[in-house]
Formats: C-alpha cells, structure tokens, sequence
C-alpha cells in the first residue's frame, strides 16, 4: 500500500500562484498514476491532474489547462502540481491520489473510483 500527504495549501489572491506537494512512501515502486482532484463546499470532487510515474505524461481537466502544471521527481516519491493564475472559483480541497495497486485502473486517469489510495487533502483559499 502507498501511503499520501500532502502539503502547500494556503490563501493567496487572485492571479496569485501556490505550489502543492505530495509525498508517497510505501510500496512506491508499484506507482502506476499520480492524480490530483479537488473538492469544493457543496460539489462534488473533480479531477484536476494526473500524471504516469514511468513516462511522466500528464493530464489536465479543461478548468486549468494551461495554468496548472503537474510534475514528479522519481528519487524524492514526490509529485506536485505548479497553480498559477489561480481564481476565485479553484478554491477547494486538493488531494493526491495513487494508482499503486495492479491491475492497474488508471487508463481512465480522470476518475476517482480508479485510485486506491488518498492523502488527507490540503486547503487552497483563492480570494477575489
């Protein structure tokens, strides 16, 4: 099993930048997808980044295409998602996500249900 926490939350204004973290430990080395989803008061959790652990390809939803950016560092178990430009509406709980256990679900990378395990998330606070 891997293990999540993440760290960077925060309040910033609009148009400002936050830096989210994500440490993995456990049984890392069966890491397939890394993703990052966010809840907001009274919504539903969406998927906001993923990114393969092997070959490094990421993903994004529509909403922060282009201002967001999710990158690892294989000897650090780490992955972390650049916010830049943030708005109003990114103000949520972030979590981090893993895909470590095979057979792996994470083809389908913007869906929850595929990842197995979960940090305790992290506040971002965006104000206008």
């Amino acid at each position: 099993q891997v293990q999540l926490v993440e760290s960077g939350g925060g309040l910033v204004q609009a148009g400002g930048s936050l830096r989210l973290s994500c440490a993995a430990s456990g049984l890392t080395f069966r890491m397939y997808t890394m993703g990052w989803f966010r809840q907001a008061p009274g919504k539903e959790r969406e998927f906001v980044a993923a990114i393969r652990w092997t070959t490094g390809a990421t993903y994004y939803a529509d909403s922060v295409k282009g201002r967001f950016t999710c990158s690892r560092v294989d000897a650090e178990n780490k992955v972390y998602l650049q916010m830049d430009s943030l708005k109003p509406e990114d103000t949520a709980v972030y979590y981090c996500a893993a895909d470590s256990v095979p057979p792996y679900r994470t083809t389908v990378h913007n869906e929850g249900r595929n990842y197995d395990a979960w940090g305790q998330g992290t506040q971002v606070t965006v104000s206008s």
